[in-house]
């Protein structure tokens, strides 16, 4: 008796800031990827970038999910306090949309990812970049190439499961 093939599931992988990285693993194995901004207007009051973030997700859930898996890349230190409150946001935003939905996510420690890319745990953005290109991919930017390196990790390491 030969098993079922198993269908891949939804993974989201992100790199949270202002310009927020993704990739996406579908449900039929096909990656990509890109960026997002999520800097305030003008005339936005202080909550919005979080609020479009939410509803980015969900947007993005509804047209390539459903999403069974977040992986995101966990920042312990920042180089400016701004940095910081951003990132502390847009995770908060993302944890509480995950657990509103019962999608597990985790984060992985920056040294990880780029080891796992690049082969040293302290790879510089030209060096992540690279790294995303010999894989075939042509990121924008480096948080692209991060979302692309973190969706990696995270299937060859943990099967994508959170």
């Amino acid at each position: 008796m030969t098993q079922p093939k198993q269908t891949p599931r939804c993974i989201l992988a992100l790199d949270l800031g202002t310009t927020t990285g993704w990739a996406i693993r579908d449900f039929d194995g096909l990656i990509t990827s890109g960026t997002a901004s999520f800097k305030p207007g003008r005339y936005d009051g202080g909550g919005m970038r979080y609020l479009r973030f939410t509803n980015w997700l969900t947007e993005f859930d509804r047209l390539s999910g459903p999403i069974a898996t977040i992986w995101f890349e966990e920042v312990r230190r920042h180089a400016g306090t701004d940095a910081a409150h951003v990132y502390g946001g847009l995770m908060a935003s993302l944890t509480s949309w995950g657990e509103l939905r019962g999608i597990p996510y985790e984060g992985v420690p920056v040294g990880t990812i780029k080891h796992h890319a690049t082969g040293k745990g302290n790879a510089n953005k030209d060096a992540m970049i690279a790294a995303a290109r010999a894989r075939g991919f042509s990121p924008a930017d480096d948080n692209e190439a991060d979302a692309i390196a973190i969706l990696h990790w995270a299937i060859e390491t943990r099967g994508g499961v959170a």
